[in-house]
């Protein structure tokens, strides 16, 4: 009876448990599917019934382990990279982040002629009907309408009254908005655009002001063109996010909006001179950072290791100091590493008595950056030596000591040679890390020094990762296609050298 009381309580926690699930993931779908995202309503629904039949059936067993860190694995991990290989095929950036139409219609309503006729009206914005409203007097001859969304409609005298300046004010159903005080009074100008024929309509300009005006242009769908009606230029579609002029299409219409380009933002990277020196630059020290990283961070972990090996009065306290640059928050260390090399208030330049501008010369910023990340790393590589060490069979020391080798022989020829064995898999590991290690370059250096003044768009101790970052999200122009195109650039790089450490461990395995 009492295993019986236990099991029905847990199936009661257990259909509780899928009731909260399916109740949260369902009212997510239900917003979802409202708010037009019918692709997320239905991966939503499909995780809610796939989850509702692995933890009520009796047979799925092993699934009920694996879905919960499944479907973390897939939002986490396979939704990122697919929508960032998506975003890489994309022209995305400023002057191009808004669909086709949304775009035709900016262009529409930003280039605004005035009409021919020239018609001006002392204009009162309201609401009529709970719609946006606006009573209009024609400066020329005194008439007085009520333009709706999509009518104008004429009053009679009778039907409005005037007000001090002699332009009507008010009219039966008509609330007026003081547009002075109202928050969104910009957004409720722009809303106004009362249609008087098929071309000319009217449009505000200003709090109390309207003229009649004609679009500048005028988008023709049979031929996937913009006609500029002033003119009767053609602007033609590029394919690839704005309307340009045929004879010089690098002279194009803002703003685009957001097209495939197919691999046009990886070829970029290597074709177009404004962004292939800064690329190509960016990549190359990227390499050099992340090998001198882990040869520097190894060496020194090594050395360290190997000196407090030996039995030596207060080793313990000396492994114990080593391990304090690792004990610290990283973040905390690089900021307080920032401020030292502060060229007005930093310890260096006090010590020193000079002001040199450490993170402002490119070649004292890529050392600093350097010498920071050795300071971070090379407690974790003494660690792992260390272990290495004593995992060594201590008979192979011996046997050399034995045949006359030296200190440095043993050294050179038997332990580095063993522990680059056994640590092989880590140190690619610190490649592949360092390689994207944005907390440090960007915490410390921002990866500056950057030469503004003559057009750079990349700092001296940019990695990849900070580049593609402030591609995206910093500066004037923001790329978020070619950041993306980047960050797949990277993640092909970060992916070999994985399956490169995971093969490099398996031979180790094989080996022993």
């Amino acid at each position: 009876m009492k295993s019986l009381g236990i099991r029905n309580t847990w199936l009661l926690v257990k259909i509780l448990a899928l009731g909260i699930f399916s109740s949260v993931l369902g009212f997510m779908a239900f917003v979802s599917f409202l708010g037009g995202e019918w692709l997320i309503g239905l991966v939503l629904i499909v995780v809610i019934l796939f989850g509702n039949y692995i933890y009520l059936s009796k047979k799925p067993v092993a699934a009920k382990f694996f879905y919960p860190g499944t479907i973390f694995l897939v939002i986490f991990l396979v939704v990122p990279i697919a929508y960032t290989g998506f975003m890489s095929s994309q022209v995305f950036k400023t002057g191009n982040l808004i669909s086709k139409e949304e775009a035709i219609t900016q262009l529409n309503s930003v280039g605004l002629t005035p009409a021919e006729s020239g018609i001006t009206y002392d204009m009162v914005v309201g609401r009529y009907e709970g719609n946006l409203a606006v009573l209009l007097t024609n400066q020329l001859d005194g008439t007085v309408s009520l333009g709706l969304r999509n009518e104008l409609r004429t009053l009679t005298e009778g039907e409005y009254q005037l007000g001090e300046l002699g332009y009507a004010q008010s009219t039966d159903g008509f609330l007026p908005i003081d547009l002075a005080n109202e928050p969104n009074a910009e957004q409720i100008l722009s809303e106004i655009k009362i249609p008087v024929d098929d071309e000319v309509f009217i449009a505000s300009q200003g709090f109390d002001f309207a003229a009649d005006m004609i679009e500048t242009y005028r988008y023709d769908p049979a031929t996937n063109t913009l006609v500029d009606i002033s003119t009767g230029f053609i602007w033609v579609d590029n394919g690839v996010g704005n309307f340009v002029n045929p004879d010089d299409p690098e002279e194009k219409l803002f703003p685009g909006w957001r097209a495939q380009n197919s691999g046009q933002n990886y070829l970029s990277l290597f074709t177009d001179p404004r962004l292939n020196g800064p690329f190509i630059s960016v990549f190359i020290w990227t390499i050099v950072f992340s090998i001198l990283t882990m040869i520097t961070m190894f060496g020194l972990g090594f050395v360290v290791a190997v000196v407090l090996d030996k039995k030596i009065r207060g080793r313990n306290f000396y492994r114990g100091i080593m391990i304090l640059p690792y004990a610290i928050p990283s973040f905390m260390s690089t900021l307080i590493w920032a401020g030292m090399f502060n060229r007005e208030i930093g310890v260096f330049n006090a010590l020193l008595g000079s002001e040199i501008d450490w993170l402002n010369d490119p070649w004292l910023a890529r050392g600093a950056l350097l010498l920071v990340n050795l300071w971070l790393g090379f407690p974790y590589f003494y660690l792992v030596t260390t272990g290495a060490l004593q995992a060594l069979p201590g008979e192979l020391e011996e046997a050399a000591v034995i045949d006359g080798a030296s200190s440095s022989q043993i050294f050179w020829r038997i332990k580095l040679p063993l522990v680059l064995e056994i640590l092989a898999p880590l140190l690619i590991a610190s490649l592949a890390f360092n390689f994207n290690n944005f907390n440090l370059v960007y915490l410390l250096t921002r990866g500056g020094p950057t030469n503004s003044i003559e057009g750079e768009s990349a700092g001296a101790t940019d990695i990849l990762i900070t580049y593609a970052y402030k591609t995206a999200f910093t500066g004037a122009s923001q790329d978020f296609g070619l950041a993306s195109a980047i960050s797949v650039i990277i993640f092909l790089i970060i992916g070999a050298l994985s399956l490169w450490s995971l093969r490099q461990s398996k031979t180790l395995e094989e080996q022993r």
